[in-house]
């Protein structure tokens, strides 16, 4: 998708794309299908995406996501932290905090359908990259205000810790 492309080129760090949201939803069209009903669910009018530039995966939003039409969010920073979130138990952490560069900190997933191996690159002291696109939902505030899903587009981390 190269939305962090040319940024990875010119980083002193090496890094790799550990997801990326293209290939998911090729192999698992019968999500992109569900998010699309219910865009369409008209009996469901504050559930869902609102399609404004164009239903969840398809060729039109991909397009204007490219085009620049669809605003995106750029998030970067060093990993503090990785650790165990929700009620099941599991071996393996499946959360981080990043640290950004702007001072701030945010509460991210790693993602199930990651590469084993590439997991293990989520550790304190590297690099992550994240691209967020910021899709219009159907409902709004109680003022009318626009609320958006942060859809990951794609994850770049590190190959070695950095700090």
């Amino acid at each position: 998708m190269g939305r962090i492309t040319d940024e990875l080129r010119d980083s002193p760090v090496l890094m790799k794309f550990v997801y990326l949201l293209s290939t998911e939803l090729k192999s698992n069209p019968e999500y992109v299908m569900q998010v699309q009903r219910l865009t369409l669910d008209q009996s469901k009018p504050f559930m869902g995406l609102k399609g404004t530039h164009g239903l969840f995966g398809s060729k039109e939003w991909w397009e204007n996501i490219t085009q620049g039409k669809m605003r995106l969010l750029h998030r970067s920073g060093t990993i503090t932290r990785t650790y165990v979130a929700g009620q099941d138990p599991s071996p393996v952490d499946n959360c981080f905090s990043l640290l950004l560069d702007d001072g701030s900190v945010i509460e991210e997933s790693i993602y199930s359908h990651i590469d084993d191996e590439d997991k293990k690159l989520f550790r304190p002291g590297a690099r992550v990259d994240i691209v967020y696109a910021l899709d219009e939902l159907k409902r709004t505030s109680a003022n009318g205000d626009k609320y958006y899903s942060d859809i990951v587009l794609e994850i770049a981390i590190s190959l070695q810790p950095i700090k």
